[in-house]
């Protein structure tokens, strides 16, 4: 006897499962039902219960972030699921033994409505700057009052390029719960009902919770202008202007360079001080650049450190000074340009002064 209850109780709830892991890789919502078996007649069904199952996500630990950062967030998941009330579908003035058994078995059944069976949480974004990287998670199976032992992980990537501010995440959460009971039985004894059949009806629940991170103000760096002639063989200065294109202020900072071949140089730090955003600052490096270096453009990685208004010591991302080493033949140029222009002026001087005294003396 019980062998059959059992039996018809893993066919309909294993269904339900079959039905949860077919879920799509999307969280748009959407609707299943269940074929009910032949013997799942309403028109035995003594009550409908209102109610269901309530799950609720929080985040654990803090929220905010940094922009380029990849990190792996944890959701705690909690049922608040509670019955809201019950009608009687018992059309009868009086019930049989039997009947009243089934009635309050029936009841007992009902009560497990507000159970979150077989849960799937799937969280998405809808701006470009967080990238979620995790798929579908599975948190099992959740009574009412209880919580997830241990919490949802999901991996999420925040772009270089985010502007400060708050991001919001969707995590939809499906799951089965228990839509409907009914109970039929052929005889009531001093053991129980005989050949007791339990139907359990299940459907499938969706709530969408809405989570937020936030991407903390922060400094950045573009470089707005480099001057200075390198040649090979020569040592030579670079004249970088930095801009604070975020949203902190910074103090203390100093720009460190990294010089690779064919630079080298003796001094790769220049201090900038204090920037507000939207603030520039010239940082000047001396290069030497080797006798065989090729004449054409590189780029030469910087970074700066800092401190933030919190006291913090920090280091920006990388940040490449375009540059360019020209070639030996055009080192100079400028210079004899000026002197020639200097001789012909004096030449143009000489002659002047000639003709004019040529002049004089004719006149006498």
């Amino acid at each position: 006897m019980l062998r059959n209850v059992d039996l018809r109780m893993v066919v309909l709830v294993s269904i339900v499962f079959s039905m949860l892991l077919a879920l799509p890789a999307s969280a748009a919502a959407f609707n299943m039902d269940l074929e009910l078996p032949d013997f799942f007649n309403f028109d035995e069904n003594y009550y409908t219960v209102y109610g269901g199952p309530d799950v609720s996500a929080t985040l654990i630990g803090g929220n905010e972030y940094s922009r380029g950062d990849e990190i792996t967030l944890n959701i705690n998941l909690m049922n608040k699921g509670v019955i809201t009330g019950f009608k009687s579908e018992s059309k009868k003035s009086s019930l049989t033994t039997l009947e009243q058994k089934i009635q309050k078995t029936e009841m007992g059944y009902e009560s497990q409505k507000t159970t979150a069976i077989g849960i799937v949480c799937i969280l998405s974004s809808e701006t470009p700057y967080v990238r979620v990287k995790s798929g579908p998670q599975e948190a099992g199976t959740l009574a009412s009052g209880e919580q997830t032992s241990d919490p949802l992980m999901f991996n999420i990537e925040i772009s270089k390029d985010a502007p400060a501010g708050e991001y919001p995440l969707d995590l939809s959460i499906y799951y089965g719960y228990q839509e409907n009971v009914q109970i039929n039985g052929d005889d009531e004894t001093d053991i129980g009902i005989t050949n007791m059949e339990v139907g359990l009806w299940y459907g499938v629940g969706h709530q969408v919770q809405n989570l937020k991170i936030i991407v903390k103000d922060e400094a950045r760096f573009e470089i707005v202008n480099v001057t200075g002639e390198l040649f090979p063989g020569k040592d030579g200065l670079i004249t970088v202007l930095y801009k604070n294109v975020g949203e902190a202020e910074i103090k203390d900072a100093t720009v460190r360079i990294s010089a690779a071949d064919p630079f080298s140089t003796t001094d790769d730090q220049s201090f900038i001080g204090s920037l507000e955003p939207g603030e520039t600052a010239e940082a000047v490096f001396k290069l030497k650049v080797d006798t065989n270096g090729i004449a054409k453009k590189y780029a030469i990685n910087s970074e700066i450190k800092y401190e933030d208004m919190d006291g913090h010591s920090r280091i920006s991302d990388t940040v490449k000074i375009q540059t360019e080493v020209l070639p030996v033949s055009s080192q100079g140029t400028g210079t004899y340009a000026i002197v020639a222009v200097v001789l012909i002026v004096a030449a143009v001087a000489v002659i002047g002064v000639k003709g004019f005294l040529g002049k004089k003396e004719g006149d006498n």
